[in-house]
């Protein structure tokens, strides 16, 4: 039997792209991976670059149409969600950088989550509630913000809710705060996000 070369997903979704300060720490992470992973594959999606589709009613009309009666265009909106499907589900580690924008998170990785979020492919309705179906994944996140909102944010709440929604339970979060409220804050909230890196290597 041959052994698989681990698999990194870095999702990124700074309007600032590489230069968001959440970008910054997913990327330090799968650099820091890499390192201990020389074989091993980073995959980068940024959303900040390549925003995804917001969902609208033809999209998910696509989604919940019978392949066998889609058009060409529903096809095509199914086949771009399978993509951003397939690269959760053969990743064995996702890496997530979150910016707090207006209380929550950007909207275009809210975009994402409902193109990934699939009724009988990521996740089930069963008589005991949904179950998700993406197992044995491990996530750590990213979430930075410029004022102090603390680990019981309903922001963070929401990524960890969705991702165990889909199956995800094993979910690291590091949060950078007070970014915006001076120098010191800032350069002294990432120096501790960084030494966090470490650990989670």
């Amino acid at each position: 039997m041959t052994h698989r070369e681990q698999k990194l997903l870095k999702i990124q979704t700074s309007l600032f792209q590489n230069d968001g300060v959440s970008s910054q720490l997913a990327d330090e992470f799968a650099r820091q991976w890499q390192a201990q992973n020389p074989q091993g594959q980073v995959i980068t999606r940024d959303l900040g670059a390549e925003p995804v589709p917001h969902l609208d009613l033809a999209r998910f009309q696509s989604f919940i149409t019978p392949e066998e009666e889609s058009t060409a265009e529903q096809k095509a909106v199914v086949n771009y969600s399978d993509q951003l499907i397939a690269e959760i589900t053969s990743a064995d580690v996702l890496v997530l950088g979150i910016p707090m924008y207006n209380f929550s998170v950007p909207s275009t990785l809210r975009a994402y989550f409902d193109h990934v979020a699939r009724a009988g492919v990521t996740f089930r309705y069963t008589p005991e509630g949904p179950q998700g179906l993406i197992k044995g994944k491990r996530a750590v996140v990213f979430i930075t913000r410029g004022g102090f909102h603390g680990e019981d944010h309903s922001q963070t709440a929401y990524v960890r809710q969705f991702l165990g929604f889909l199956g995800i339970t094993d979910v690291e979060v590091v949060h950078a705060e007070g970014l915006s409220v001076s120098q010191d804050a800032k350069e002294n909230s990432v120096k501790t996000a960084r030494e966090k890196i470490a650990e989670l290597v």
